[in-house]
């Protein structure tokens, strides 16, 4: 039995996009998580962020490994003004992961890009994108992001040159977690690989919102919304702001929540605590991952709805 199919057409961008500085990046922005997925990070950014007298399109960090990122993003043909940029970012904002998105990547600049990742450092990343318009006959248009350009071996969290036996112990606990945690809810996170620090993070569907699960000091073990918009009253007002529902957000967690202030940070969180460390048994081991799904899940399901709303 024949089936009809449609016919796909590719549309130049900047139909879709008039002008790169008032569409074309806002809407990326907006939609980090697509261009995030195919490089497998869990990235926050910021738009305009300033470099001495010049401002970056996007940058942020990823949420994983606390590496910045800075995004440079173009609506035509790569060249040399933008590639100048581009370093001139990277080098202003300490980044180790920078990101250049075009709809079309000469031969030159993706070998350039080829080169800078053969010369940088192991846990330095520069990576091309293409992204293009398709259309399916004549369904609405629709993003497409390829990746062109990346470092030879790359992993999403690459660790130091030495790892302490510590940190392979956090390795491993967050990888079986995030195993589990992708058992329970396959989009749950775009990230494919954990770090070796004490913590695991993801997005939380919005910028300047991340979830994260931490071993912390005195033997504690958590779960968290993490709030940092890149200003602190802004950061208060919101925890302030969700702290009003204090009393139905505890009842779908099932616990007493930790509304936080963060001295000395500028960063505000919510967070559900229970004793744990990294040197308990197997057996614990396996109860805290359990234990950190569970409520991640509870998370979710009563902090989305709500900071989808927040205005800010």
């Amino acid at each position: 039995m024949s089936k009809t199919l449609g016919k796909i057409k590719r549309l130049d961008p900047r139909d879709v996009w008039k002008h790169e500085e008032h569409e074309f990046t806002p809407w990326l922005k907006d939609h980090i998580e697509l261009l995030a997925t195919i490089i497998g990070l869990e990235i926050d950014v910021e738009r305009e962020v300033s470099v001495g007298k010049f401002s970056a399109d996007l940058a942020g960090r990823d949420l994983n490994s606390d590496r910045k990122v800075v995004i440079e993003n173009q609506l035509g043909t790569t060249d040399h003004s933008h590639l100048g940029q581009l370093i001139t970012y990277a080098a202003g904002t300490d980044a180790k992961i920078i990101i250049w998105v075009t709809p079309e990547f000469r031969d030159e600049h993706r070998a350039a890009i080829d080169w800078l990742n053969d010369v940088s450092a192991e846990d330095v990343g520069f990576f091309g994108v293409l992204v293009e318009i398709i259309q399916i006959d004549d369904s609405r248009p629709a993003p497409d992001f390829r990746l062109v350009a990346q470092p030879a071996s790359w992993e999403s969290n690459v660790p130091g040159s030495r790892i302490s036996e510590r940190g392979q112990a956090y390795h491993d606990f967050f990888t079986a977690l995030l195993e589990e945690l992708k058992k329970v809810n396959p989009n749950i996170t775009r990230v494919k690989s954990v770090g070796y620090g004490n913590w695991f993070s993801f997005s939380a569907g919005r910028a300047g919102f991340g979830y994260s699960i931490n071993f912390s000091m005195g033997g504690r073990f958590r779960v968290e919304l993490y709030i940092d918009t890149g200003e602190k009253e802004t950061n208060e007002r919101i925890l302030a702001r969700l702290e009003e529902d204090a009393s139905s957000i505890e009842q779908v967690i099932g616990e007493k929540l930790s509304w936080e202030k963060l001295e000395g940070k500028r960063a505000c969180r919510v967070a559900l605590y229970r004793p744990g460390a990294i040197t308990d048994n197997s057996e614990m081991m396996s109860d805290l991952r359990h234990w950190a799904c569970e409520n991640m899940g509870r998370f979710r399901k009563v902090f989305m709805p709500k900071i989808k709303k927040l205005k800010l």
